[in-house]
């Protein structure tokens, strides 16, 4: 399934960025490597991934946002039980914890439960982009030093 994104190069890249920070339970990291190991501009990859996932990543915060338990449940398949522990775990934190919605596993019940929370817009989209961004920096540089 990885090689078809891997094969429509950045715009595949972008696609499988937002849908693995939204639905699909796998990792964008893989179509990134991919592309990087074919010969793709690094910073075009880093920008295309971190704007794909950084858009996944909001749109979890809006479908938490809008309330609907059973939508998140049903599509994210986010159980009503996790939304409340992370809501617990985060409470006083703030929207600042978007950064962590780099995550593996965890990255994409935080969005969800800010937006569930109604956390600052703002605060969730600049830290969640930079958080993103970082992740996507480290994998570059860290299959730079291993392509040499």
């Amino acid at each position: 399934m990885l090689e078809g994104f891997i094969e429509y190069g950045y715009i595949g890249l972008f696609i499988a960025s937002f849908l693995a920070a939204t639905i699909l339970p796998f990792s964008s990291e893989v179509v990134l490597v991919g592309i990087l190991a074919v010969g793709g501009n690094p910073w075009l990859c880093v920008f295309l991934a971190c704007i794909g996932n950084w858009l996944g990543g909001m749109t979890n915060y809006f479908l938490g946002k809008l309330g609907k338990i059973e939508w998140i449940e049903k599509y994210l398949k986010i159980k009503k039980e996790k939304i409340d522990r992370f809501q617990n775990w985060m409470e006083g934190k703030g929207a600042w914890m978007a950064f962590f919605s780099f995550l593996p596993v965890v990255g994409d019940i935080i969005p969800v439960a800010l937006g569930y929370m109604r956390a600052n817009i703002y605060g969730v989209s600049i830290s969640m982009f930079i958080g993103k961004l970082f992740r996507y920096i480290v994998i570059m540089y860290s299959v730079g030093l291993f392509m040499k």
